[in-house]
Formats: structure tokens, C-alpha cells, sequence
């Protein structure tokens, strides 16, 4: 198959199951100009899907890294009122949102963390009812990666420059599964996977997580109206999208003041360009009471000082170590890739979906069901060969979910 036969496929993928485009519908497409050429497959097969319009939202690392570096604080912390909105009116009138990310794991690691925390509080704050749109399923979303020259080299350093990206486009397409005959028929086949354990853990109902590892030792309460969600969802017209290609997840909202012990990371963070690695967090009842990073630890500093929220955890998510991400045995430096291929926490908002009739709750109505709130949401891996998580009943009873990294339910 040639280059630009997968190249295809997979933007038919992202179109017909990330996010499950439906005629006449709007697509708004965030992207950094390397990825042009997907960019430009993707519009010309969402038009052909019967698009009413295509909206591409574009931006560049380099000069995002220059505004870091050399804008005042004042414009660090200024947000245009008139972008907000339109992607507020575009999400009202029902549009699709797929972000396409070619991410440089370093791009920001020599620029002050201080000067990024400005800027991050600024945009989380002002895209907060864009935001809610997204984290309710009110509209279907969808994030999906490139290669840039910079993260390929990241991962490939011994390969010429053309060699590097070829095997990261390799990765991408073997985790998403474009490399299989029907791309698309596979996707339903793991979906179905995936959803019988969900129907596992929404009939148990466990009241509390207990996760044991080299480093961790930490206990997590569920709330009773729990929802467990992986693989895909509804929107609020009923269109079943995937937001994650890959996503091998299951995923719920903890209680958030029952959170307790100690959780250590197994693969680095990669926090807007800069790396936090070999870190680890305590809890307790429910909030971030020590931490250690040997590397990144003031941007993991700044990250916990964001809000109130920032403290507690807002989503337990559950993956097998043997995973089609984790057997590529890459670390990606990329949350979307790395989160996929192992068990993860989640700091900062919950997804309100993943309490019963949480999706038409108000913040207070959330916080007052243990349900965390923030105008942050940054997953971390802690999954390993070595991790055992235990379920606890209702009446008491413990039950094995997950022994030596694997499924046990």
C-alpha cells in the first residue's frame, strides 16, 4: 500500500469513527500548519461526506514558543474575546471538533514554566464554556496525531530524518489499526471489546479502587452513581463518536476527597513541551498533599498551583499493559499515545458524563456529588507489568480487576 493510500485511510477513519461526521454537519479542525497535507485530506473527504463547512483553526509551535519567550505578561494573559465565541457559536450550531496534534516533546523545556502558566490560566479560563460543550458530549470531538520532525527524532534519534518519521507514521497507523484490511471494521470489533467490560464494572458499581505497585500504594473511592465510558460515546443528537484514536481506555470520575496514599508516574509527562518525569504524588483525602519529580518538578509545581481542583483527581482510567500502544514498546512522549498504553490517573476536572445525569449539572451541583471541577484536565500514566488493582463491593467484598497489569475480570 502506498503512502498516500493510508494517508486516506486514516482520514477516513478520523472522519467516519473518531468523529462520526454526519451530512450537513460543520467540522471545525484545530491544527499546526506541518500537518497541512492531512489537514487537506481530511477536508477533502469530510466534503465528501456531505460537510456543510470546514473551519481550520491553524497555529505553529515555533511562533507559540516566541509569544513564551518575548510577549509582556500582560499579553500572555490576553485571550481574543471574538475566537472564544466563535468557537462557542460553532459548537451551538453542532459542529464536529478534531484537533490534529504534531507535538515537540521539547519545545518548551528552556522557557520559564512561570510565563506558560499565564498564558494556560488565561485560555482555560476563557474556554471554559467552549470547554463544557466538549466534556458533556454535547458535540462530537475527536484528537488524532501526526508526526513533526521533531517528535519522530524524539523517538528515533539513531535513524536519519526521513527514517524517523517514517517509523513514527509506522507507530500511528499500527495503534489505530490502519494498517488492517477494513480499518473501519476492526475499530467496531475492539469497540464491542471494550464494552464488555464496561458492562462489568457499571453492574458491580465497585465503592473503591485499590491500586498496588512498586510505588504506589493508593486507595481511590468511587461514587455511587458512577459511569464507566470507554471507546466512544453519544452526543446529544445521538451520534456515537470515538474521541480518542487510539483510546484502549475505560475510564471514571473518583470521589474527590477519597483519594489516599501514593501514586508513582512509569512514563514521563510531556506538559506543553516540557517534561515531567519520575515523579510522584500523595494523597490525602483527595488532595495532592507532596510531590517529587526528578525532572520538571517546577512545572509540575505550576501545574498543581493552576486552581482549587488542580489538587484532586478527576478521572481513574483502566488499560492492559499488552495494549497495541504499549506493545509498539515505545515511550511516545505524547499523552494521547501514552495513555493508551497504560493505566492512568487524571489531575483536575472530571467528566461530568461519567457521573449519572452529570452532563446537565452546574459546577456546585457537581462539586456537591464529590465530582471535581477545574480549568484543568492532565492525564499521567502509572500502569506497569507490576500494577494489581483490587475492587471493593458495597458489602466489603474485594474482588481482583486488573493482576500483573492485565485484565482479571
Amino acid at each position: 500500500m502506498v503512502i498516500q493510500e493510508k494517508l486516506t485511510k486514516y482520514a477516513e477513519l478520523a472522519l467516519k469513527v473518531g468523529i462520526n461526521l454526519q451530512e450537513n454537519q460543520p467540522l471545525v479542525i484545530n491544527a499546526p500548519i506541518s500537518a497541512a497535507p492531512f489537514v487537506r485530506e481530511v477536508a477533502k473527504i469530510a466534503y465528501k461526506l456531505g460537510a456543510k463547512y470546514v473551519h481550520t483553526e491553524w497555529n505553529d509551535e515555533q511562533l507559540t514558543k516566541i509569544t513564551y519567550e518575548t510577549a509582556s505578561t500582560e499579553s500572555l494573559s490576553h485571550v481574543r474575546e471574538w475566537k472564544v465565541k466563535g468557537m462557542e457559536e460553532m459548537a451551538e450550531e453542532g459542529a464536529a471538533f478534531m484537533s490534529i496534534v504534531a507535538s515537540n516533546p521539547d519545545l518548551l523545556k528552556d522557557v520559564d514554566p512561570e510565563r506558560v502558566s499565564i498564558s494556560n490560566k488565561a485560555q482555560a479560563k476563557a474556554m471554559q464554556n467552549y470547554r463544557k460543550y466538549i466534556q458533556t458530549a454535547q458535540v462530537s470531538w475527536a484528537i488524532v496525531s501526526v508526526p513533526s520532525q521533531e517528535w519522530a527524532a524524539k523517538l528515533y534519534p539513531e535513524k536519519s530524518p526521513e527514517e524517523q518519521v517514517a517509523s513514527l507514521w509506522e507507530n500511528i497507523y499500527q495503534v489505530t489499526r490502519v494498517n488492517e484490511n477494513d480499518p473501519v471494521e476492526a475499530w467496531n470489533k475492539h469497540i464491542k471489546t471494550l464494552q464488555e467490560k464496561l458492562q462489568v464494572l457499571n453492574t458491580k458499581k465497585y465503592k473503591k479502587l485499590h491500586y498496588k505497585a512498586p510505588g504506589t500504594d493508593l486507595t481511590i473511592e468511587l461514587p455511587n452513581e458512577q459511569v464507566w465510558l470507554g471507546g466512544g460515546m453519544n452526543n446529544d443528537q445521538g451520534t456515537y463518536f470515538v474521541p480518542n484514536l487510539p483510546t484502549e481506555e475505560v475510564f471514571t470520575a473518583p470521589v474527590k476527597t477519597g483519594v489516599n496514599g501514593v501514586v508513582s508516574s512509569t512514563k514521563p509527562l510531556n506538559l506543553n513541551g516540557n517534561l515531567v518525569d519520575n515523579f510522584s504524588l500523595t494523597f490525602k483525602e483527595g488532595k495532592v498533599v507532596e510531590f517529587t519529580a526528578e525532572q520538571g518538578y517546577e512545572v509540575l509545581k505550576k501545574l498543581l498551583e493552576t486552581d482549587e481542583g488542580s489538587l484532586h483527581l478527576g478521572e481513574v482510567a483502566l488499560v492492559p499493559h499488552s495494549s497495541p500502544v504499549s506493545k509498539q514498546e515505545v515511550i511516545f512522549y505524547n499523552t494521547l499515545f501514552d495513555e493508551n498504553a497504560s493505566c492512568h490517573l487524571a489531575l483536575g476536572s472530571a467528566y461530568p458524563i461519567n457521573i449519572e445525569g452529570g452532563a446537565k449539572m452546574s459546577k456546585e451541583e457537581l462539586e456537591a456529588k464529590g465530582i471535581n471541577t477545574s480549568m484543568i484536565h492532565v492525564d499521567f500514566m502509572i500502569g506497569s507489568e507490576e500494577l494489581s488493582i483490587e475492587g471493593e463491593t458495597e458489602d466489603g467484598v474485594k474482588e481482583k480487576i486488573m493482576t500483573d497489569g492485565e485484565w482479571a475480570i
